[in-house]
């Protein structure tokens, strides 16, 4: 990563691709150069949270997690970013086996979009009977990337079931947020 050439990105999806990879990589290694940690925020302090941290070199520029998420990979307009980087904790959606690459970035995408709101624990877990909709607390911290795909429960809307789907779309649907549990997710 030191060495990259970001000249070489010339595609959004390469550009994509390269820094959600970049943020994984990142969030993986700053677990690694402190372990043991029972969470990743147990990296941080109260002067300076693990986010703004110092987390490797990119490009020979030293960047923290939180210019990655919010500098770079939002400000590109996806918000299935949110389903693909990950933080090391139980809560987070789970780490892909692979890394993502330009040419399967939206299968890639889409599995763990999928993945994620599939996951009862974490993603999203509906009770028709109540009519509520249990999602994860990132459809709540991040609730802006969603707008301009008609909104969270809109957007979500295009990756559940259809039963699912029609409480999405009930105006009645009351919405909580799951606790988000940030122990280190070792697995």
């Amino acid at each position: 990563l030191k060495k990259a050439r970001l000249s070489d990105l010339k595609e959004p999806r390469e550009q994509l691709a390269f820094w959600i990879n970049v943020y994984n990589i990142l969030a993986v290694k700053m677990i690694l150069d402190h372990h043991p940690v029972k969470s990743i925020k147990d990296i941080g302090s109260i002067f300076k949270t693990v986010w703004k941290r110092p987390a490797g070199e990119v490009a020979g520029t030293m960047l923290t997690l939180h210019e990655v998420e919010h500098e770079i990979l939002r400000k590109m307009g996806e918000p299935r970013i949110h389903a693909a980087i990950v933080c090391a904790s139980v809560s987070c959606p789970d780490l892909p086996r692979d890394a993502f690459f330009p040419d399967r970035l939206e299968y890639q995408l889409e599995v763990q979009m999928k993945g994620f709101l599939q996951n009862r624990g974490k993603g999203l877990r509906v009770d028709r009977k109540a009519g509520k909709v249990y999602l994860s607390s990132i459809f709540d911290w991040f609730e802006e990337d969603f707008k301009a795909g008609g909104g969270v429960l809109r957007y979500l809307g295009g990756y559940v079931s259809d039963k699912d789907k029609q409480i999405l779309k009930d105006a009645g649907t009351c919405i909580s947020y799951l606790d988000y549990n940030w122990k280190l997710n070792e697995l």
